[in-house]
């Protein structure tokens, strides 16, 4: 059972290009414009299946050229779609996102039907999620279903990883559902209520996250790399030294979450697994779009 579960939301990117990012109130003449497909979730799902993985996606579309997209991408990259769901009343959802000349992002998300997840989808896939090794999730979609879906994944035996984006408040008891937690910085000072500013901060802050019974916390740093502490060990690994310039970012937390779901579903070690992502992470910033610049297998081997 090497398979992988990812849980999440399909967005239709609409990408804006130009030298910063507007401020409040602020007009700005943009340089280039781009409509791409995207969704953290989905992100996720199309990483994995790159590599190779072994990808079941549940998520819900509309019935329009945006859901289109989204299954004619499936069916390109090996992603199972038995789990998605279309709903004809509903819209397919999108993303407005602002890019910088450094390559860096601001995301404005209205989730469509996605945001209409229930409990009872979930158990209409429950016999996906009983076949998979590794069940993979965000915070995009309705929160209540969220955290029932991974109950209901960690009832059955999978190993879970949450990456809490966006950021948004988890119950005391819901921690002990999450086997893998993958904050950024920003995520981290949410979850935490304080600044991180030093190594010591990340430090402390994952004994923080394993005292809220998170088994395992890794704490992605982008251009510093990531942090991961257990029970066991702590160390941090530094990020993947790049051959050429960091292009877009905007997909980058996604192409790292949904390598390491790959790297575990094939039993690397966690060192290993985290290696590999910091790898695929960065390679996917050298390539303009999300869910696009999602490296295939031999693209991470031969770079």
């Amino acid at each position: 059972m090497s398979s992988i579960c990812i849980f999440g939301v399909f967005v239709a990117d609409l990408c804006f290009f130009g030298k910063s990012i507007p401020a409040r109130g602020e007009t700005i003449l943009g340089s280039k414009h781009i409509v791409g497909p995207g969704g953290k979730g989905s992100n996720q799902a199309i990483a994995a299946a790159r590599l190779n993985g072994k990808v079941n996606f549940i998520t819900k579309l509309g019935k329009d050229s945006n859901a289109t997209m989204a299954l004619d991408l499936y069916s390109q990259s090996g992603v199972n779609i038995d789990g998605v769901i279309q709903d004809p009343n509903l819209s397919t959802g999108v993303a407005a996102i602002m890019i910088d000349e450094n390559g860096h992002n601001a995301i404005n998300i209205v989730s469509g039907a996605a945001g209409h997840l229930e409990k009872e989808d979930i158990n209409k896939n429950l016999e996906i999620i009983k076949k998979s090794k590794i069940f993979l999730t965000q915070l995009e979609t309705p929160q209540g279903t969220t955290m029932y879906a991974l109950q209901k994944a960690k009832e059955e035996g999978c190993i879970t990883i949450l990456n809490p984006a966006p950021a948004r408040s988890i119950n005391k008891e819901d921690f002990l559902l999450i086997d893998f937690f993958t904050p950024n910085e920003i995520e981290t000072e949410f979850y935490l209520n304080k600044k991180i500013e030093s190594d010591q901060d990340i430090k402390d802050a994952g004994n923080e996250f394993l005292d809220k019974g998170v088994k395992n916390i890794i704490i992605t740093l982008g251009s510093k790399g990531v942090y991961f502490a257990n029970s066991n060990e702590s160390y941090f690994i530094d990020a993947f030294k790049l051959k050429s310039d960091v292009v877009d970012t905007t997909g980058a937390g996604d192409a790292f979450n949904g390598a390491l779901s790959f790297a575990l579903s094939k039993d690397y070690s966690y060192r290993d697994s985290l290696v590999f992502a910091n790898k695929v992470g960065g390679i996917s910033t050298t390539k303009l779009g999300a869910a696009n610049a999602m490296p295939t297998i031999k693209e991470v081997e031969n770079y």
